[in-house]
């Protein structure tokens, strides 16, 4: 039996062939990193995994790079590979896996994640989105808002209640829509960064197939929690390399400053905490491989929300009157892909950075959930028992 090392390096050099990547059409090389089980290494084999522990990931994402390999469709498909991906792995069917996975990975299908709605954000549980059962599967009718890339989308996952008279937490049923569905309509929303990268999303009697449902019946909010705990960790920024990201454009932003010795205490207390979250984020990816992730995942979600947002307005900071002009404009556009911002671009991480504390879970409720779950505080909602349907809503 080849040693984890071994079996990883033999993959890998497999997938080069002995040269590089550069030239290679990059679909196919995801499609032939997928069948090397390279795509997700802690999935199972079969799976595009080959069941080993996060750790190597790194290792795989790295030497594919320095072979000139292209690791776009990691933002081109940020929801499929982060959020569906494991939530599929997790709850459905053998053929499912083999009918999306693949093309998840490739990015030759997006997905994204019909969860929130205007007035479920932050207590999704309350969702009003209904799936009623029809001959051969389900009739949607609802709407969904912050709906990352739904303009580019091909399927998303969806959250509905099958059972207004359930809890609200027990009423819930999530499927897959395909998103080109008699009935979808996606509406672009604009960001300050001029880009829309969010949606809202309007289903009018959109019909779903029963097979396309994840787990039972009444089971979404458990589909949901796969998710939602696998956005965090995704959210916060997976494990990034030491120095990288926002802290490496602050540490560019106070050399091209002049290294002054007034920020330079600052500047170091912002590369300890996030290194500090790095560190973090390394133990909720562990966590992550053997199954759910866990409340560290929404610490280093919290953390890294406020750090973020500290971090970048200290870099415009440094940058003086330079860091209140916007040089790209407010063009609107509708971008395929997802991407906070790039090395040098700090202007768009400074405005982008503004979503942190409200996407993937508000910091109010990453509180809530810790206080809960790490320092077994009483819950503050009293209505987790009592039947939807009785439950007044604005």
């Amino acid at each position: 039996m080849p040693t984890e090392d071994q079996l990883v390096r033999a993959r890998v050099d497999q997938l080069l062939g002995g040269g590089s990547l550069r030239d290679r059409d990059p679909v196919e090389v995801w499609g032939a990193r997928y069948d090397a089980g390279l795509a997700w290494v802690t999935f199972p084999e079969g799976c595009g995994g080959l069941a080993l522990g996060p750790h190597w990931q790194p290792v795989v994402d790295a030497a594919v790079a320095d072979a000139g390999g292209s690791l776009a469709n990691h933002e081109r498909n940020i929801v499929g590979i982060f959020l569906a991906a494991p939530t599929l792995v997790a709850h459905a069917s053998t053929e499912l896996q083999q009918q999306w996975l693949r093309p998840i990975f490739t990015a030759e299908e997006i997905w994204c994640q019909l969860f929130s709605e205007p007035g479920a954000g932050s207590d999704l549980a309350g969702l009003a989105t209904a799936a009623v059962p029809v001959e051969g599967g389900w009739r949607i009718n609802g709407q969904k808002v912050w709906t990352t890339l739904a303009h580019q989308a091909r399927w998303g996952l969806l959250l509905a209640r099958t059972d207004p008279d359930a809890p609200k937490n027990r009423g819930i049923t999530c499927f897959v829509v395909d998103m080109r569905s008699a009935g979808v309509d996606v509406r672009p929303l604009f960001e300050i960064t001029g880009e829309a990268e969010f949606n809202e999303v309007y289903l009018d009697d959109v019909f779903v197939p029963d097979s396309y449902r994840l787990g039972d019946v009444g089971a979404g909010w458990r589909v949901a929690t796969t998710t939602l705990m696998n956005e965090r960790v995704m959210a916060a920024g997976g494990v990034s390399e030491r120095g990288h990201g926002p802290i490496a454009e602050a540490v560019g932003a106070w050399e091209v400053a002049g290294r002054s010795p007034l920020r330079q205490d600052e500047l170091v207390r912002h590369w300890v905490s996030a290194e500090a979250l790095r560190l973090t984020q390394m133990r909720a990816t562990e966590l992550a491989s053997r199954g759910t992730p866990g409340p560290e995942a929404s610490a280093a979600k919290l953390r890294w929300a406020e750090l973020n947002q500290t971090i970048t307005s200290f870099t415009t900071e440094l940058m003086g009157p330079g860091g209140v002009v916007y040089p790209e404009g407010y063009t609107f556009s509708r971008p395929d892909s997802s991407r906070a911002h790039g090395p040098g671009d700090p202007h768009k991480a400074f405005l982008r950075a503004r979503a942190n504390s409200i996407e993937g879970g508000t910091s109010e409720i990453m509180r809530n959930i810790l206080a809960q779950r790490v320092l077994g505080l009483p819950q503050e909602k009293t209505d987790r028992e009592t039947p939807w349907r009785q439950i007044p809503r604005g």
